[in-house]
């Protein structure tokens, strides 16, 4: 693992709040870019990793996302206040990092896909070791995993989501992908 950004004392930049997270899912992707995820690494040191790329999943009427299929057992977090994770497996192998958004019953949630120089959802998992253990954590309290904000504002592009063509053209088109 490639750890340009390992700093072995707590990070100080300033957590994102319970509010910040409550917001509509494209809000809360688009801002999460140039955020950094703050992550407890093996070592027990602390890894400060910049949020470079998302996809947005908005809910029951998103064809692309979990919930248009309703409320089951391995989508019950997002159905939870916005700030907390949904981990989920793909493929028997992959696991796949997301931040729930929006209020309670609103399920929404953004799919992380770049992380400082890890590229690629099921990288990001590998590289920090995020299994189903870290399924509905709290990212507002959470001492292994966080996101803050360290005031870097960087310019935004957008684009289609990836591999979602399963969910029709409408879908399929929507520009929810976030990247720097």
């Amino acid at each position: 693992m490639r750890t340009k950004f390992r700093t072995s004392r707590m990070p100080s930049g300033t957590r994102l709040s319970r509010e910040f997270y409550q917001r509509d899912v494209l809000a809360v992707a688009q801002d999460l870019i140039g955020k950094s995820m703050i992550i407890r690494l093996p070592d027990m040191s602390y890894g400060n990793f910049p949020v470079n790329e998302v996809e947005a999943y908005r809910g029951s009427e998103d064809k692309a996302c979990h919930a248009f299929r309703g409320r089951t057992r391995r989508t019950e977090i997002m159905y939870h206040e916005g700030g907390m994770l949904y981990v989920y497996l793909i493929y028997g192998m992959y696991w796949m990092l997301n931040v729930v958004t929006g209020k309670k019953d609103n399920p929404q949630a953004v799919l992380l896909r770049g992380v400082g120089n890890h590229h690629g959802p099921g990288k990001i998992t590998r590289s920090f070791g995020i299994d189903s253990s870290f399924y509905g954590e709290d990212l507002t309290t959470s001492e292994r995993i966080w996101f803050e904000d360290k005031g870097f504002k960087p310019e935004i592009k957008t684009g289609l989501r990836i591999g979602i063509d399963y969910a029709g053209e409408y879908w399929k088109t929507r520009p929810w992908r976030y990247f720097i």
